[in-house]
């Protein structure tokens, strides 16, 4: 066993040690179990968002498309930063409604704005449908790190079994609680091994950033720049307001906000996670700085790019302690995202079907769907190819869905129905189904066009579908309702 493989399996065991300690003291009923009894400070839902953000995607996903996309890679920093803009004034509306009808999911969030049990069904079959990938992402990327940070003493297909094994006790046992306290952990450790690697794998190849990118240009002309088709600026565009638009949208992502003390604590973060963003531009540094270190990486292997580079700079013992950093990059948003989609199926589906359940049985369904969810996400890591930035973007054109109807709903005076609601989420997930299946983009269902448009996010389509759907369906559902209201009246 080499000095890797102990460190590794060290962070591990403190991992699931933090996950279960932090249950101590706590009566672990839904509320809990799920959204932390509403008790957490700033510090606590900073670190859980920033968990549920900086991922493996952040770790592998970001350095990958940097050794394999080049200059559209730098979509990643921008999205976020617009999101967190947002994130000013919308957060705080949706924690004070939140509270105020007890809410715990996202699900719950629709049903009690519209009125409609049946769109919180539909709500919570596309959250689920969009964490699967997202899940099918971290596993991927623990495989990849553990398999090769291990010197392959591990095969990534144990790797994933012994991290989905060990997130899905901790979850069970503490809930959102387990995810903070590791949180804390994976912060401390991603912010330290990024930024070293950022900084010293250029200065140690190229002898500086600026000479890494005089290198990188020079033996690939054009590849730092946007090209003229494709991931063009129109590409670049959408998908930054697309991503932006979706990145609160995640079930997870939207049940940490619930779990805030107050609304300041947004304000709070809104004005410091900007800065966070700077260091994904670090992980890119890491990326540009393997392309002509260890060329030849194709498609999903680029992901590999800054843990292949890293064996080759580091010994063993360093690279034990990337790869721990790496580990904790999966481990913290796994655990929130099968919390997320086993309270969502247990109290916005089962709930509807089986109205007599109660707290009680909904709170144990909900902890023992958390197994079932993390096999059927092993069963399509087994069972899939995409690199993970394709898996997130994936999932971000399903959950982005939920935008327009939820914003509407923040409204005074909101205009959209219950059923206009649902048919537009139902009409735009159906339009990235279908997208999605057959592999189409704007240009192949619209040949004609100009190049610009050709080259937008399909997700755009989608959404542009939602909401045309959205608004017919409430003109006309809204004007049947007043029109059977003035004949009941005259009746």
């Amino acid at each position: 066993m080499n000095s890797s493989l102990v460190i590794l399996a060290i962070f591990l065991l403190v991992s699931i040690f933090l996950g279960i300690q932090a249950r101590k003291g706590k009566d672990m009923n839904l509320e809990q179990w799920s959204v932390g009894g509403r008790g957490f400070g700033a510090i606590f839902v900073f670190l859980l968002m920033a968990g549920e953000i900086y991922t493996t995607f952040t770790f592998l996903g970001g350095s990958g498309w940097a050794y394999g996309k080049g200059g559209p890679t730098f979509y990643i920093t921008a999205y976020g930063v617009l999101a967190y803009i947002m994130s000013y004034w919308l957060l705080p509306a949706i924690w004070r409604y939140a509270k105020e009808h007890k809410l715990m999911s996202q699900s719950d969030f629709f049903v009690s704005k519209y009125k409609s049990p049946y769109l919180g069904v539909l709500v919570s079959i596309v959250g689920v449908a969009a964490l699967i990938p997202y899940l099918v992402l971290q596993l991927k990327g623990l495989g990849s790190i553990v398999s090769e940070t291990s010197y392959g003493l591990i095969s990534p297909t144990a790797a994933i079994w012994i991290g989905a094994i060990s997130v899905t006790i901790y979850v069970m046992i503490s809930g959102i609680h387990g995810s903070a306290w590791t949180a804390a952990l994976k912060d401390v450790m991603i912010l330290g091994i990024v930024l070293f690697l950022g900084i010293y794998l250029p200065y140690h190849y190229y002898g500086g950033i600026q000479p890494m990118f005089e290198a990188v240009d020079k033996a690939k002309p054009e590849f730092l720049n946007l090209p003229s088709s494709g991931m063009s600026v129109s590409w670049f565009n959408s998908t930054v307001l697309l991503t932006a638009l979706g990145f609160y949208m995640w079930p997870h992502t939207f049940g940490s906000i619930y779990s805030a003390q107050n609304e300041k604590v947004f304000r709070k973060n809104s004005i410091i996670m900007p800065l966070y963003q700077l260091v994904l531009v670090f992980v890119f540094f890491v990326g540009f700085a393997a392309i002509l270190q260890v060329p030849g990486l194709q498609g999903p292997e680029g992901d590999l790019s800054l843990l292949k580079l890293s064996k080759k700079a580091f010994d063993p013992w360093m690279v034990g302690f990337i790869g721990a950093a790496g580990l904790l990059t999966a481990i913290v948003p796994g655990s929130m995202i099968l919390m997320a989609a086993a309270t969502s199926i247990s109290k916005n589906i089962y709930k509807v079907f089986v109205p007599s359940a109660t707290e009680k049985q909904i709170s144990k369904l909900a902890k023992n769907l958390v197994p079932v969810v993390a096999v059927l996400a092993l069963y399509f890591t087994f069972n899939g190819g995409n690199t993970i930035v394709a898996l997130l973007l994936m999932g971000y054109s399903l959950v982005t869905q939920l935008f327009p109807a939820l914003l509407l709903s923040l409204t005074k005076n909101n205009f959209v129905t219950k059923q206009g609601a649902f048919f537009g989420i139902l009409f735009g997930v159906a339009t990235v189904t279908y997208i999605t299946v057959t592999s189409s983009s704007i240009g192949t269902l619209f040949p004609s066009l100009p190049q610009a448009i050709k080259d937008l996010n399909v997700g755009v389509i989608a959404l542009v579908v939602n909401v045309v759907v959205m608004v017919v369906v409430s003109a006309l559902t809204r004007k049947s309702a007043v029109t059977a209201g003035n004949t009941e009246q005259i009746a």
